[in-house]
């Protein structure tokens, strides 16, 4: 009797798990060997030391898990380039735009896809480490014990307990956009006795300037024919496609408007089982995936969304109404999950857009017309602006001011 093998399958759970379990073996083998290789130099060397003897060292690494947070990124950069200083960036996707800038003084690298970056970033020698990737020490990126400062920077001015859990418990700094992402942030810490509370510093928002700057470089647009209705959902269980799918994009079939539907990029990579059929359906809406939203934001009259972060993009830079639909949001994946209250983000919505339910998906075409008339939503998006997004204009150069103040007190010390 023959005997057959079946192919080894390892579920992806298990795999991050074999992962992180050989990247902590690797690491100890790397931490013991660099001891003796340390040992045995002093010992060589008559017992003189050289403080600048690892040629390794970055003294600023940017990293960035996709290419979609360039524009969080690029203004940083810019600002490195004005000032003729160092700064690496580490960037995950094989066609990031900073890979094609023509930089004196900003490193780019592609680091590989999956868990190739991180083989690196485990081991990375650096004092600064600037990222919008949450999870640091949680899922395959750990902690290199070569790096002093671990830097979180947002990719949206929402609240920030809106990471999956434990999304920043390990970074050392949070750069936020305004004092709204604080109040969550002391909470969750103060629930987690085992993280020490991070320092917190506002700075704005880099990419929400960068798209300010770029909106009034373009003269007024000249009104629609047809109105423009963009929907940007957030991904997941309680997005709206998800959740409502052919009924929701049935009720806009029926408005005679012209649809753009632009899924969220996590969508892309995580439900395609979900976009395939509605995408085949729904073929006469226009399926927007550019990298760079600016051109469909700037086009739309009005956006409808859920929870997404992108809704503040929309609101507070093109200064737009949105209307957002009432998903009955989970949230036992998220940080917030920790708090009694909800995310900050949805405690505002009914003062910066129209709430749309289910019931009201048949009337979705006189709900529309009637937001994009609302004037009293203008006022409301005024008083938020103020509120998550600071330091307008000075963002990219407040990043540069804090990083640098924090590396010269790195060498101090």
């Amino acid at each position: 009797m023959s005997v057959q093998f079946l192919p080894l399958y390892i579920d992806p759970g298990t795999g991050s798990m074999l992962f992180s379990l050989f990247i902590g073996i690797a690491a100890a083998a790397s931490f013991a060997l660099r001891a003796l290789y340390l040992r045995l130099k002093f010992l060589f060397s008559g017992g003189k030391t050289d403080r600048n003897s690892d040629s390794k060292n970055i003294q600023i690494v940017i990293f960035s898990d996709h290419k979609r947070y360039w524009n969080v990124f690029e203004p940083i950069c810019d600002e490195f380039e004005q000032h003729k200083k160092n700064i690496v960036y580490y960037t995950a996707s094989p066609d990031d735009p900073a890979l094609l800038k023509k930089y004196n003084y900003v490193h780019t690298e592609y680091l590989g896809e999956k868990n190739k970056p991180f083989a690196k970033l485990n081991f990375l020698h650096a004092d600064i480490v600037l990222a919008t990737t949450p999870g640091l020490d949680v899922y395959q990126w750990k902690r290199s014990k070569f790096v002093k400062l671990y830097i979180h920077i947002p990719h949206s001015v929402s609240d920030l307990c809106g990471y999956r859990m434990f999304g920043l418990d390990h970074y050392d700094v949070v750069l936020g956009t305004g004092l709204n992402q604080l109040p969550s942030l002391r909470k969750i810490e103060k629930l987690r006795p085992a993280i020490k509370e991070k320092e917190f510093s506002v700075v704005g928002c880099t990419y929400l300037d960068s798209m300010k700057n770029r909106l009034e470089s373009f003269s007024k647009d000249e009104p629609h024919q047809k109105k423009v209705v963009l929907v940007a959902p957030s991904w997941g269980k309680s997005s709206i496609l998800s959740k409502f799918g052919n009924k929701f994009l049935e009720s806009l079939s029926n408005t005679g408007y012209e649809i753009i539907i632009r899924p969220h990029p996590q969508s892309i990579v995580s439900e395609q089982n979900m976009l395939r059929p509605l995408q085949e359906k729904y073929s006469d809406f226009e399926w927007n995936y550019d990298n760079d939203n600016f051109d469909v934001l700037k086009r739309a009259d009005i956006m409808i969304t859920d929870f997404s972060g992108v809704m503040f993009d929309y609101a507070l830079v093109f200064d737009k109404p949105f209307i957002y639909a009432d998903t009955k949001f989970d949230k036992s994946p998220y940080d917030i999950d920790w708090l009694e209250e909800s995310l900050w983000e949805l405690q505002i919505l009914t003062k910066i857009g129209v709430q749309l339910k289910e019931e009201q998906f048949p009337q979705i075409k006189e709900i529309i017309a009637s937001t994009i008339e609302n004037t009293d939503l203008q006022s409301a998006r005024n008083e938020v602006r103020d509120m998550a997004w600071q330091k307008r204009g000075k963002a990219a150069s407040e990043v540069y001011n804090f990083l640098l103040k924090k590396l010269q007190k790195l060498e101090t010390n």
